[in-house]
C-alpha cells in the first residue's frame, strides 16, 4: 500500500533529506587516496549524530555500519572497512540515509578519487544524467514506468546497462515503503503518479553487463564482469499542488 504524505509530512522528510545531503557535502573533501572507508563512515556517523539524527543503515536488518561505501565494481551496499583504502583513480558511491524526528531522508552520490579515467568520468556523468532524467519524468498523471523508460533509454544510448535487481522505493516514517521504483520500464505502465507520493530514484548504471552477484557478507552486490558501476540517488516528493520537489538537496 502506498502511503500518501501531507505537505507537512513532506517538509519533515525534506529536513531529514537535507541533513543526508549535507552529510554527502561535508564528506567530499575527505575522499582522497589513502583514507579508509571505515574512516569515512565514522566522519559521516559523527556528523549525523551531532545534528540530532540517527544513521538509518546502522543495524538495519543486520547491516553493521552507518553508510554504504561502494567502490568501482561494487554496485551497492559496500560495507565500510578499516582494511579498505581508497586508491587514485577509484570511484566510490556513498549512500547516506538519516532518521530525523522520525522521518527518513535518503540520497547517494558517486565521487571521483583523485584523477580518474575518461571512461569512469563518462559512466559517472551518464549515471547522474539518468537520475535527473528520471526525476524530470515525474509528473502528476504520469506513471512509474515513465521514470524507468527515461533512465533506460538514455543509459542504453550510451551503451551502458541498468541494474534491474535493485530499485528505488517509497520512504517516509519507514526506510522502505511502497511503491517500488524500477529504473527500467515502459511509458504509461505502473502505478499512477499522484500528489502525496514520496520515493527515491536511484539508478545504478554499469559499464558492462547488468548482471550482479552478492558477496558472502550477504550485503555487497558487485558486477559479474568486474566492470565499473555508478549510482546517484535523490528522494522526490509530489506536493498537494502537483509540484515535484527534490527533498535531498544540501543547504550548506
Amino acid at each position: 500500500m502506498i502511503y500518501l504524505k501531507t505537505d507537512e509530512e513532506i517538509e519533515k522528510i525534506r529536513k531529514s533529506g537535507t541533513l543526508a545531503a549535507n552529510t554527502l557535502r561535508i564528506i567530499e573533501p575527505y575522499i582522497k587516496p589513502g583514507i579508509t572507508t571505515l574512516e569515512l563512515n565514522q566522519i559521516c556517523h559523527n556528523y549525523i549524530v551531532e545534528h540530532g539524527a540517527i544513521p538509518a543503515p546502522l543495524n538495519y536488518r543486520g547491516f553493521p555500519k552507518s553508510i554504504c561505501t561502494s567502490i568501482n565494481e561494487v554496485i551497492c551496499h559496500g560495507i565500510p572497512s578499516a582494511r579498505e583504502k581508497l586508491k587514485e583513480g577509484d570511484i566510490i558511491n556513498i549512500d547516506v540515509t538519516t532518521i530525523l524526528d522520525g522521518y527518513f531522508g535518503d540520497c547517494s552520490k558517486t565521487f571521483f578519487v583523485g584523477q580518474c579515467s575518461s571512461r569512469a568520468h563518462d559512466l559517472v556523468e551518464t549515471t547522474k544524467r539518468c537520475m535527473y532524467l528520471g526525476i524530470d519524468a515525474v509528473k502528476v498523471g504520469g506513471h512509474l514506468g515513465d521514470i524507468g523508460e527515461a533512465i533506460q533509454t538514455y543509459a542504453r544510448s550510451k551503451s551502458y546497462s541498468v541494474v534491474i535487481d535493485f530499485v528505488g522505493h517509497g520512504i517516509g516514517t519507514h526506510f522502505h515503503e511502497d511503491p517500488q521504483v524500477f529504473h527500467v520500464g515502459i511509458r504509461g505502465r505502473g502505478e499512477k503518479l499522484v500528489p502525496g507520493m514520496v520515493f527515491t530514484i536511484e539508478p545504478m548504471i554499469n559499464e558492462g553487463t547488468h548482471k550482479m552477484k552478492v558477496l558472502s557478507n550477504g550485503w555487497t552486490a558487485v558486477t559479474r564482469d568486474k566492470k565499473l558501476s555508478a549510482q546517484f540517488e535523490h528522494t522526490i516528493g509530489i506536493k498537494s499542488d502537483g509540484s515535484v520537489c527534490i527533498l535531498t538537496e544540501p543547504d550548506i
